[in-house]
């Protein structure tokens, strides 16, 4: 996997087992900060993470570096960043050591579901917002993704479904078990009225599909009410074929 990411990415299997590799590890979380904090400003530059909303977390080896709570994506810095493992457990380290984002659990539970995942992006960006308050059951899979009537190809072909997970407090184990139901089948999914969740490959991936779940979710909204084509059931079907 490792030759097909891109350069400044990290592949967790790239960290060998035992002592050497936990040494490697840690050298390899401190090389993630700055790629880390580049993506928060970047999505933070687009609009996509309002006031202290969002996080992000990168997975290297049976670590996690993650954003912590109580900061933005605008303003984190890399020294604020927070180390976690992936697998529940209590808190390791200094206690003066940042604290993980609330919201760690249902980073956990994507990378349990999804093992070749590297990096997850959870945003209350506008428009996906909007789209996680809508009603899915109000459309028929075969010309939707999730509650988002079909209109673009690469809606249908990068979002694929785009299940709801159901609607739990923020940073509770019920949204993260939610989220643990719909991650092994959904690369992006919804988070009912809260907002969007997506994972990659590597960071970028991640960040494009967060990117591209907002534009669909934009466009969809800015149609509404307005005259309009939507994909057929036979267009939708050849798209998810592909």
């Amino acid at each position: 996997m490792t030759e097909h990411l891109p350069r400044g990415t990290w592949d967790p299997w790239a960290v060998p087992p035992g002592p050497d590799g936990l040494e490697l590890e840690a050298a390899t979380v401190d090389a993630a900060r700055e790629p880390l904090v580049a993506a928060c400003r970047h999505l933070s530059g687009r609009g996509l993470s309002p006031g202290g909303s969002g996080n992000v977390s990168i997975r290297i080896g049976s670590s996690l570096l993650i954003t912590p709570t109580g900061s933005s994506l605008s303003r984190v810095r890399s020294a604020e960043l927070a180390v976690a493992t992936v697998e529940p457990g209590p808190p390791s380290g200094d206690p003066s050591d940042p604290v993980p984002s609330k919201e760690l659990p249902l980073h956990r539970a994507v990378y349990a579901a999804r093992p070749d995942s590297v990096a997850v992006v959870h945003l209350h960006s506008p428009a996906a917002v909007a789209a996680s308050c809508l009603e899915p059951a109000a459309l028929p899979r075969e010309t939707a993704t999730g509650p988002l009537p079909a209109v673009t190809p690469y809606q249908v072909m990068r979002l694929g479904d785009l299940p709801v997970a159901p609607f739990a407090l923020p940073g509770s184990a019920a949204l993260a078990a939610g989220v643990a139901a719909l991650a092994a089948d959904a690369p992006a999914m919804l988070l009912a009225n809260h907002g969007s969740l997506v994972a990659g490959a590597h960071l970028p991936a991640a960040l494009d599909l967060a990117e591209e779940l907002e534009a669909a979710a934009q466009v969809v909204l800015l149609l509404a009410g307005v005259p309009h084509r939507r994909l057929t059931a036979a267009q939708v079907a050849a798209l998810r074929a592909r």
